[in-house]
């Protein structure tokens, strides 16, 4: 099969065709070309069609969120998600006990199988999870559960580790708290990628962290420090640390509520842009209408209400999660913001395959790798899905 469009390549976009073999990208012209008799041929004319979304950092979508406690429950938030355009997601947990954490391992670890097996065609790609949490500073915590919040000791992460049996690909730390620098040893060597989260950590904490291996800061400016005075010394925190060490990757939510649009330009004014991915932070009500709704697992989770494109809490004092979804994403950063569209896909697409070491098989479209692709028109609205080679819309 043949698709037909304007291809968003790595650096560049142009018109021109990607032929699918089953599951995989089998060649990328780049200019119109005489095709086959008997070629199946679809032509999307100016739409866009570019490599499926990838969110490492999601809680939910649909309705669901990952840890409702069922394999159900998770399947339904990665069928949303692909519906959007996030062809691959890391489902994210929340600081909980560690019976909803193994609860939500032994569901994963059920879908991942089902995947494997090739029944879930119309879900988002799962390949592991990202651990959120526990170990968070108080005074950065957000909406993490402080009842369960404590520092990193190997046996008890080891304990979570060894239950995931190798689905965790990313764990989000504060790398202030005690034993967190041996934290980020132990990760690295488990090819984790270990992200500074919900942190009250000065410059040199993060410095030291990232010597150890340290390569990411969770929703950038959320549940972190920045500069503080003591004794009248100015010092720098987590914020400033992200723009001042290069190699430290930021991350972005990039719904244009958490982040304005003047704030998001500034960003990507004085960060190498190499250096930035886009994430939805999506709970349950993202790609769902305005109305009530609930931030968190549903057997225990906080009552919130959606409304002005965000979810709140019910007096409106303050932002309790994001509803955005891939396309909503791609949209901020090319509407908003105003980047092109190969560079909407490095920052959507490629660099957080990246991080998680699947640069190899998806993020950008390219012979051989994965037939996960998007089109969408001119304001990113979604045209199509293609999970595997097969369109799922």
């Amino acid at each position: 099969m043949i698709l037909k469009g304007r291809l968003v390549l790595k650096h560049k976009v142009v018109k021109g065709s990607v032929r699918l073999d089953g599951q995989e990208i089998r060649e990328v012209r780049e200019k119109t070309a005489d095709i086959p008799e008997g070629e199946q041929v679809i032509d999307y004319g100016d739409a866009f069609i570019m490599p499926g979304f990838v969110d490492t950092h999601t809680h939910g979508s649909g309705g669901f969120d990952f840890m409702d406690g069922t394999a159900e429950d998770i399947i339904g938030a990665a069928k949303s998600h692909a519906r959007h355009g996030t062809t691959t997601c890391l489902p994210t947990t929340l600081t909980s006990s560690d019976d909803d954490m193994l609860l939500f391992l032994k569901n994963l670890r059920t879908v991942h199988s089902m995947q494997a097996e090739g029944k879930l065609e119309t879900c988002a790609r799962m390949p592991g999870s990202h651990f959120e949490g526990p170990y968070f500073d108080m005074v950065e915590k957000g909406a993490q559960d402080p009842r369960y919040i404590m520092d990193p000791v190997p046996e008890h992460y080891n304990k979570l580790l060894e239950a995931a049996d190798g689905l965790v690909r990313r764990w989000s730390v504060a790398p202030e708290r005690p034993g967190a620098m041996q934290f980020i040893d132990d990760m690295v060597k488990h090819g984790i990628l270990v992200s500074g989260a919900h942190t009250a950590a000065t410059y040199d904490v993060v410095s030291e962290a990232f010597d150890h291996g340290l390569s990411l800061l969770t929703h950038f400016y959320s549940g972190m420090s920045t500069i503080t005075r003591r004794g009248g010394f100015r010092v720098l925190g987590t914020v400033e640390s992200g723009y001042l060490i290069d190699g430290l990757n930021i991350e972005l939510i990039c719904d244009g509520s958490h982040l304005p649009p003047e704030l998001l330009k500034m960003i990507f004014k004085l960060k190498d842009h190499g250096s930035i991915i886009a994430c939805s932070d999506s709970m349950r009500g993202a790609g769902m209408p305005d109305g009530p709704s609930i931030l968190g697992p549903k057997h225990n989770g906080t009552a919130c209400i959606i409304e002005d494109g965000i979810a709140k809490m019910p007096d409106r004092t303050c932002f309790a999660g994001s509803v955005a979804t891939g396309d909503r994403l791609a949209r901020t950063l090319h509407k908003m913001v105003g980047l092109e569209m190969d560079e909407v896909s490095r920052i959507l697409c490629l660099q957080p395959a990246e991080l998680i070491g699947m640069e190899k098989e998806i993020g950008s479209i390219e012979a051989g790798k994965k037939a996960d692709l998007v089109v969408c028109n001119d304001n990113i609205d979604i045209k199509e899905v293609y999970i595997g080679g097969k369109a799922i819309m």
